[in-house]
């Protein structure tokens, strides 16, 4: 590995952001990175657009806004892996995700094949 672990945290958290407002429109408005021991934890700050804002505010819309999100997820779930794999250079053995709608945030983890904090390390 060349990168530091923050350069590499910090490279990951752009690409995260860069994808989504491709993808969508808009991205987080800020979201920050850690790897700790075979974890990439991203934490992604201002996910919810004004529309969402407002529908969450009732149960339907916050039911719905959670439903979205999750299909969402789903459907990009690969290039989600391949953005942490190619800067990683280590397999995604599996990833969670799941968004607050009370504070408008997301939080998407991947677990690798290996114990990135410790290479990272040497």
């Amino acid at each position: 590995m060349v990168l530091s672990k923050k350069k590499l945290e910090a490279e990951i958290s752009g690409s995260f952001i860069k994808y989504q407002r491709e993808l969508l429109g808009r991205g987080p408005q800020e979201a920050k990175t850690y790897i700790i021991q075979d974890m990439v934890i991203i934490r992604c700050k201002g996910v919810l657009t004004t529309e969402e804002k407002h529908l969450v505010s009732h149960d339907k819309g916050r039911i719905l806004v959670k439903k979205m999100r999750q299909v969402l997820r789903e459907m990009y779930s690969q290039e989600y892996e391949k953005i942490v794999e190619n800067l990683t250079q280590c397999k995604v053995l599996c990833s969670h995700s799941d968004t607050s709608t009370k504070i408008g945030e997301r939080i998407e983890v991947f677990i690798v094949d290996r114990d990135l904090e410790k290479i990272l390390d040497e």
